[in-house]
């Protein structure tokens, strides 16, 4: 099982499944939201995620998808696609054991920070990683 919650300790949630993937998002939106350079992410089988204490307040960011946050503490938990209900991407930074998972890639690579230097060798995508039919 996989744990997690916010800042204050209002929100919690496990996920009794191990992610789907993991990576930086470079997105706007995720910078926006983080107030960092780049979000990092795990997704989770949407049935697999639940919270366990305290409910998210939900701020709809884009028109597939909204963020979860506390509202206590302000602390932003996940996002999910609206649209697409097979997943939750939870912030990497809110898990209890951060370490234990690993980014796999970059997303939204072409909206970078121009100063913002990637120097591993993970696989960059300038926009969603592709789906199966789409490589």
């Amino acid at each position: 099982m996989i744990t997690g919650g916010c800042l204050c300790g209002a929100v919690r949630y496990v996920s009794r499944l191990a992610p789907r993937d993991a990576g930086y998002c470079h997105c706007r939106i995720c910078r926006r939201v983080s107030g960092a350079p780049v979000s990092v992410w795990a997704s989770f089988p949407v049935e697999a995620f639940c919270y366990t204490q305290g409910a998210p307040d939900i701020f709809k960011s884009s028109g597939h998808g909204q963020r979860e946050f506390c509202g206590a503490c302000g602390s932003q938990l996940a996002f999910r696609d609206t649209t697409n209900g097979e997943s939750v991407d939870v912030n990497i930074g809110t898990l209890d054991k951060p370490g234990q998972i690993k980014p796999e890639s970059h997303i939204w690579t072409e909206s970078q920070l121009e100063w913002f230097e990637i120097t591993d060798g993970l696989p960059r995508h300038k926009q969603d990683i592709p789906t199966s039919d789409e490589v």
